[in-house]
């Protein structure tokens, strides 16, 4: 169940981990290098998310996810981030953060945006997307979650219909990520997989 806590929104992303999920198929192998396609260049802003565990670069996708990566931007640029803990770490599922303060009180957020997640990017590990209620696709405010796992059962239209919306990935910091999911977690309060050792934000800051 997600309820509102202190102006905040517990908007937690309610699908399996992606252990209980089906594996994606594997195309067959080629040795056909002159037809491989070439990665389409990202244009966005990097962001820096400096947490007391180390750095985490975020590259994202304002092709793809316009409104939510200047949704985000703006979270930035107001300090929001800053002193924001991950409240929800689970290991082989995603982190979740950009809520609450160290002491579990949620902040108030600028109205929600609408959902960009049919923008065909999807939830792979070191992927980044935003966290909002159950079955309410329009809720998303500032919460947002790092994918630790292949979560393709959050994608559009998976799930509730709806999906995750997916606006960037981790291009550095891969190591912090996966020293964050192994922290050892405790319930507390409302919060299902808190660590007991808080991870937060120091600072987040445009770094490009």
């Amino acid at each position: 169940m997600l309820t509102s806590f202190a102006g905040a929104q517990t908007t937690e992303p309610s699908a399996p981990p992606a252990s209980e999920a089906a594996p994606p198929a594997t195309a067959p192998a080629t040795t056909d290098t002159a037809t491989a396609e070439p990665v389409p260049e990202v244009h966005g802003p990097k962001v820096m998310l400096k947490t007391n565990m180390g750095n985490i670069v975020l590259q994202l996708n304002a092709d793809k996810a316009p409104k939510t990566s200047a949704n985000f931007v703006k979270y930035v640029k107001e300090g929001f981030y800053n002193g924001t803990i991950f409240h929800r770490v689970v290991s082989d599922f995603m982190i979740q953060g950009g809520g609450y303060d160290k002491q579990l009180h949620g902040k108030p957020t600028h109205p929600p945006i609408r959902s960009e997640a049919s923008n065909g990017l999807q939830n792979e590990t070191y992927s980044v997307a935003m966290a909002r209620e159950d079955n309410q696709p329009n809720s998303a405010t500032s919460q947002f979650f790092i994918n630790v796992a292949d979560n393709y059962p959050l994608d559009y239209p998976n799930g509730d219909g709806w999906g995750y919306c997916v606006f960037g990935k981790v291009v550095e910091g891969m190591d912090v990520v996966e020293r964050i999911k192994k922290v050892k977690t405790e319930i507390s309060g409302q919060f299902e997989a808190a660590p007991i050792k808080p991870v937060f934000i120091v600072s987040a800051a445009i770094i490009k």
